[in-house]
């Protein structure tokens, strides 16, 4: 019999929920910088201690958690700038948005180069030209003047849309393990059914032989 969850619920409702978080970013500019924050912060607060324990050189670590520190700053400055309610329309508000995930792109690749390059770091070949691409981002929005919030908006609005198909196509298989599962579970509650039918029937059967066998007339 086939193992099943229900893990399927809670794909089914992150799917509803990120598609519906998707589309209201489009519209919504406070959103888009106060995700844009929050995942700045999560992406840098989240490798400090596998950071600081696995890099073997102090200079490195020193590097990495001023990298860290900066980029939680930026995050932040993000969170307020929606909190706030003022960065709707705001040349100002956008400018800063602008320049911080310049920042945020840039010095993430300045690290790792600097790492690689002047303290020997070990890479491998996938992350080194993710860092290629993260670079090109920074100086891309530090120096495209069309560059703004909804540009961010429509890339996050398909990732969201790509994230709902997985998620929901995840729960589908899901949900569908568990179907089986409960077609595997009442065909074979039927079968013990059956089974202890039968077995009634032959135990119905062999009282009535052991009946008519004690009855019978013997002859001496």
């Amino acid at each position: 019999m086939k193992k099943y969850g229900y893990g399927w619920v809670l794909k089914f409702v992150l799917a509803a929920i990120l598609l519906g978080v998707g589309i209201y970013m489009f519209f919504a500019e406070e959103v888009v910088y106060l995700i844009t924050g929050i995942a700045i912060i999560i992406f840098s607060l989240f490798r400090v201690v596998p950071l600081m324990k696995t890099l073997k050189k102090e200079v490195l670590r020193t590097i990495n958690l001023l990298e860290i520190i900066f980029d939680v700053i930026v995050g932040a400055i993000l969170v307020y700038a929606s909190a706030s309610g003022k960065v709707q329309g705001s040349d100002t508000w956008a400018l800063v948005y602008r320049f911080a995930l310049a920042f945020f792109f840039y010095t993430r690749a300045l690290v790792f180069f600097n790492s690689v390059v002047f303290f020997e770091e070990k890479t491998e070949i996938p992350k080194f030209w993710a860092h290629i691409v993260s670079i090109t981002v920074g100086t891309v929005i530090a120096t495209w003047d069309g560059f703004s919030h909804e540009t961010v908006a429509i890339l996050i609005m398909i990732i969201a849309f790509l994230g709902t198909g997985y998620l929901g196509y995840d729960g589908y298989k899901g949900y569908k393990n568990y179907r089986n599962f409960q077609l595997e579970l009442n065909d074979s509650k039927r079968a013990a059914e059956g089974e202890r039918t039968r077995q009634e029937i032959e135990a119905d059967i062999n009282t009535i032989l052991d009946e008519q066998e004690e009855d019978r007339p013997t002859v001496n």
